[in-house]
């Protein structure tokens, strides 16, 4: 069912997106002061290439207040648009009973779009 549903969802909208999110990675990637928000942008592109299956941990090694500050950078910087437009895109999906395991997946989106620094995908 997990590869079905990722199918599903590659070919409806889901390449689109993390081709998105790659081009915004690169282009973080590009300035020194970019490359660690621009490797939390390739990692909601990797989860938003093949969702189904996926889950976002926290991290069980602490390492500090910096997760924390950068989290909180990434909240004001663009965070909050991606985190606004996941959750819209949940909501819309879980109007239709066969969009809910897609509105499912945005809304795991929207959680680590909401603080990716010091999340694993597993």
């Amino acid at each position: 069912m997990k590869t079905i549903g990722n199918i599903i969802w590659v070919l409806f909208g889901g390449l689109e997106l993390a081709l998105g999110y790659f081009i915004d990675g690169l282009v973080l990637c590009l300035t020194i002061i970019g490359i660690p928000f621009g490797l939390q942008v390739f990692k909601l592109g990797l989860l938003t290439l093949w969702p189904f299956g996926k889950t976002v941990v926290k991290r069980e090694h602490p390492s500090g207040c910096l997760n924390t500050l950068m989290n909180v950078l990434w909240f004001f910087f663009g965070g909050l648009g991606l985190v606004l437009s996941h959750l819209l895109l949940g909501v819309l999906f879980f109007i239709t009973i066969v969009g809910i395991p897609f509105g499912k997946q945005h809304f795991k989106l929207a959680h680590i779009a909401l603080t990716p620094f010091g999340r694993d995908i597993v």
